[in-house]
């Protein structure tokens, strides 16, 4: 019979307990940690969490069933952003906003959207591109120096302090040990963001939207395909899961339930933790 991630996960464990029998035991903690179930119901404080040092989850002498997920929304902000913030705020979990330096502006609420998100100290602030190409995506790919000049405004406008990127439409990572487009004619245009100093980062899951722009599968099948990616290892680094959907999906009340409950069910195995992508191994490298 098949075994499941979790029974892959146990045997690790006991091998990880019995070399360590006796020692002081390890509590790992990420920004996803509750006190009890009564905190967890309520909004977190106003002061950010301070959190305990950790062991890397990559260390080699780590012997862990631990898994890392980074939650990552695309093209805000946008309509669902503040729901969006809530969420992340009921469960206390840390996620990365890839944000549209066209949609910082587009309205009076998308700029009060952008301050809230500047401000809240459970999201980091990265580049999804300033026009997000005006959704004409083969265009764009075929003018690599216009897609470069378009990351580098979105970067100034918003006032970015790094230069983690995204790019519309496209699935293409370029660190210095992962390398990956999946259509082709936008390779030009992503090794000139890798040397512009770009770190691009795609995605391992991605939560997509029905024809009416909500969330498509619930929370349960979604979690399925966690397990999948998992077991199977067909994650880009082993270990660890990039999560997408978009803020925009998240203006029904039944979206919201969903990507809540889907949080709320991988804190309660206790076998994922939280992290912001800036922490994603390696990504802090000098590109080369």
């Amino acid at each position: 019979m098949k075994k499941t991630f979790a029974e892959k996960s146990f045997n690790r464990t006991f091998l990880g307990m019995v070399a360590v029998f006796g020692a002081t035991s390890i509590l790992f903690t990420s920004c996803n940690q509750k006190k009890d179930k009564k905190e967890s119901e309520t909004m977190i404080s106003k002061e950010p969490p301070v959190a305990k040092q950790v062991l890397k989850i990559d260390d080699d002498e780590v012997m862990s069933d631990k898994r890392v997920i980074y939650l990552t929304f695309d093209d805000g902000p946008n309509r669902g952003t503040e729901n969006l913030l809530k969420i992340l705020h009921k469960r206390n979990v840390c996620a990365t906003a890839f944000l549209v330096g066209e949609h910082a502006n587009g309205s009076k609420r998308q700029k009060d959207d952008l301050e809230s998100l500047r401000k809240d100290k459970l999201i980091e602030l990265a580049n999804h591109s300033h026009t997000h190409a005006h959704n004409r995506y083969t265009d764009f790919y075929q003018n690599p120096a216009m897609v470069v000049h378009d990351f580098d405004t979105a970067k100034d406008s918003l006032r970015l302090q790094n230069k983690i990127a995204r790019t519309p439409g496209r699935n293409i990572w370029r660190l210095n040990n992962i390398t990956s487009t999946d259509i082709k004619t936008s390779n030009e245009a992503a090794n000139r963001l890798k040397t512009a100093g770009y770190k691009v980062i795609g995605w391992d899951l991605e939560w997509k939207p029905t024809n009416k722009m909500q969330l498509k599968d619930n929370h349960q099948v979604m979690l399925k395909k966690v397990d999948s990616i998992f077991f199977n290892d067909l994650e880009k680094t082993s270990r660890h899961l990039v999560f997408l959907t978009h803020d925009q999906y998240l203006t029904d009340a039944d979206s919201v339930n969903e990507l809540d409950l889907f949080i709320e069910k991988l804190q309660k195995t206790n076998r994922f933790v939280f992290r912001k992508i800036s922490e994603y191994p390696k990504i802090n490298e000098v590109l080369n």
